[in-house]
Parts: structure tokens; sequence; C-alpha cells
């Protein structure tokens, strides 16, 4: 079969293969096993306009539905950080009478709560039910759809153009991107801006953290990618600012040509992308063999964790070890159950290699021998919480950037 880049269209070859794979937030009923849904997850890399995405993509309803079980308050972390974010949308952005923020993939409303509480009109756009109805329940003004032109005129008739267009973790999400920006021209005013946060490209490269990339994650970002996908329809990157969620993040801030200072830091962010070849398709073939030394140190750590007679538990069933448990045949041969604090996933199994999940309580109260930390980008806050297992003797398994066994 051809593939053709999403953006720009030429013809291009995936570099690596993870092997068929189900959905990643797809934890399901043993009466779903026979029907479960499988894909090949194939990663490519465009040398044209240099986007990191998918090759294949699971349709965006067997994704995002009614029963979709991701809720950004589940993470303290991410609560404090979307207060944070907001407050500097705000003061960086928000300089109008009557201000009017947008952002595209609401959640729960954890992000435009900080808008809501202050007053300022706000809508959240969620494609999923669930959460959207958990957002309202929270006194979000939240529309429950996917983000489009169509969307966008529909809130223009209603409710004016918007100051701001925010969003976060998002955008990688949408393989649709023409469509969106299309959107987001007809639905900014002419000095607004458009601001998100994607996990970043050239993190995801650096720690070998392979587990990035799964069905939701259409694209990985680079500074040069996000330049290339929004100057077509007249916006230009005025801001870039480094983040620490999500294993390492960019905050992309872009304006409508020549409306706004451009900082230094684009310029900056740019060079670092070059000095790491990020533009070169040699730098994914690398990528490709220390994905495969990563699992194979990690099959073979758990396994000698096996043949030693030690009980090994999962930590957080996101969607990212979907990928993990997948990629590496990781069954619960070798890992007992995963524990999980989110009540849709609990009595659950995992996608594809069906590992039970278990709540939380599960672990307190028996702890296992070693826990494998899937949630990494929370490390500090998990471990901080879990203190009590290192000081019992247990271990922490890790496998980003590398495989290591971590204890007291």
């Amino acid at each position: 079969m051809t593939l053709k880049c999403r953006i720009c269209k030429p013809i291009v070859r995936p570099f690596m293969s993870f092997g068929k794979m189900p959905i990643a937030n797809g934890f399901l009923n043993p009466d779903d096993f026979p029907m479960e849904y499988f894909y090949e997850l194939k990663p490519i890399f465009c040398e044209n306009c240099l986007t990191f995405q998918i090759a294949e993509q699971p349709d965006p309803e067997k994704m995002f539905h009614e029963n979709y079980a991701f809720f950004s308050r589940t993470s303290k972390h991410m609560v404090n950080h979307f207060r944070s974010y907001a407050n500097w949308v705000k003061s960086e952005y928000l300089s109008s009478s009557d201000p009017f923020v947008v952002e595209i993939g609401s959640n729960d409303g954890a992000m435009m709560e900080n808008f809501s509480k202050n007053k300022i009109r706000h809508l959240g756009i969620e494609p999923s039910a669930n959460v959207a109805k958990e957002a309202s329940k929270y006194g979000i003004n939240t529309l429950c759809s996917f983000f489009n032109l169509a969307t966008a005129k529909n809130i223009v008739s209603k409710d004016g153009q918007a100051d701001a267009i925010i969003a976060a973790n998002v955008m990688c999400h949408i393989p649709g991107l023409h469509d969106v920006a299309k959107g987001i021209d007809y639905l900014l005013k002419p000095m607004g801006v458009v601001i998100f946060e994607e996990p970043y490209l050239g993190d995801m490269i650096e720690n070998t953290a392979y587990d990035q990339i799964y069905d939701e994650h259409v694209y990985m970002f680079s500074v040069r990618s996000i330049h290339n996908i929004f100057k077509k329809y007249g916006f230009e990157l005025i801001d870039v600012k480094h983040q620490t969620t999500h294993g390492g993040s960019m905050r992309y801030v872009l304006a409508r040509n020549g409306k706004r200072t451009v900082s230094k830091n684009v310029e900056k962010q740019i060079a670092y992308e070059d000095d790491k070849k990020l533009h070169l398709s040699e730098t994914y073939d690398k990528f490709r063999e220390q994905c495969e030394i990563s699992r194979k140190n990690l099959v073979d750590t758990l396994q000698q964790q096996k043949r030693d007679g030690k009980r090994v538990v999962g930590y957080a069933a996101t969607s990212k070890s979907t990928t993990v448990l997948n990629y590496c045949g990781i069954g619960p041969d070798l890992i007992e159950f995963i524990s999980d604090t989110t009540p849709i996933k609990q009595g659950k199994y995992s996608p594809g290699v069906h590992i039970p999940v278990f709540s939380y309580d599960n672990l307190k109260s028996n702890y296992p021998d070693g826990l494998l930390l899937f949630a990494w980008n929370h490390k500090e806050e998990i471990m901080a919480k879990e203190s009590s297992f290192l000081e019992n003797g247990g271990e922490w398994i890790t496998y980003v950037p590398h495989v290591a066994l971590i204890r007291k």
C-alpha cells in the first residue's frame, strides 16, 4: 500500500513497525476479546514537511467515545499545570474587556475551570460524551463535538470570534489538521493567538520514549513541522516554551503573519532541532535501533524477575502502556496485574495482551516485589506517593530513557 504524508502528500516510507496494535485506551471485558480491533502501528517521517506521523490511525469513533477512559483531573500534577497554563494565557494574551477563550479537546474541564472561575467567557470542545458530561458538572460551557471548520462557524454564529484558542495534548490526536487550521482561521480574531502544548518529538527521540507512539498520537511535532503546517493558513510561530509535562512537551504560540513580535525562542529551538538532526531520516533509523534495544532489555529484566520468583505488577494503566506491552509481547505471565485509580478501567483487561486491571487497594494491601512504572512522566509525583514501597524493599522497574531498577 502506498503511503502519503497527511500534511503535504508526497509518498513516504515507514521506518519501523510496532506490529499489530489494539486501541490504546480500549480496556475491555473478557466477552469483548474475540471482537477486539487491531491495526498495524507504523511510524513514518516526511522529509518534505518534516512531520513525524503514524501511517494508519483507527477511526476516531473507535478511540473517542462515550466510554473514553482518560480524565485530566485524575492527576494532581496536571491540574496544577493547567492552572499555571491558564494563568499565563490570561496574563499574556487576554487584554480585551470581554475576552473569549475556546479550548479544543477540553476533556473534563480541568483547564477551562480556571477561566470559568474568573468569569471569563469560555467554551470547551470535547468529542467524548462521558468526559464532556463530567466537565458540565463543574459548570464548564462544553460543546460535545470534534473541532473543524463547521464547528468554528457554529461557534462564531453564537458567540463571536475568539481572542485565544488553546489546547493541551490534542493537536497530535487530529489526523485532519488542515480542517482544524481552517476552523482556527475562521474562529480567531485578527489579533488573536493560538496556543497549544504537545508531546515534543525532540524529547521522544532523545529518551527513546517510543511509548509516546500510539493510535491517538497520530503526530509527534517539532518546531519546524508546526511552522510548515500552519504557514499555509497565514500563521507564524511567535513563541515556543519547553514543558516537562508528558515526558517533555512544547508550548507553541501562533498568530497571524506580522501581527505580533516573534520571540528569539523560536530561532533558538530550530537551531537545537538542526543540531539533533531531527530533519534527517537517518535519525529515525537510529531511533528504531534504540527501540529494539530497549525492548530486549525490558523483556530480559522481567523474565529474570520471574526466574527469581518475584512478583511484578504494572503501575498505571496508561495508553502508553499499550504500546510497550504489545510491542514487547509482555502479558500476564510476566505482570500479575496493573494497578490503576481510574474506576472505569478497574475490573477490565489491558488492550491486546489482556493483563487484568485492579484497583489501587489491591496494590496497597499486598505490595509486589517489583512495580513496572508505565506513568513514567509522573515519576516524581508517584514515587513520592509510594515512598513506603521502596522502604519495604520493593524496586521500581523503569524503561525511559533506558531500562533500570530503582531500589532504596
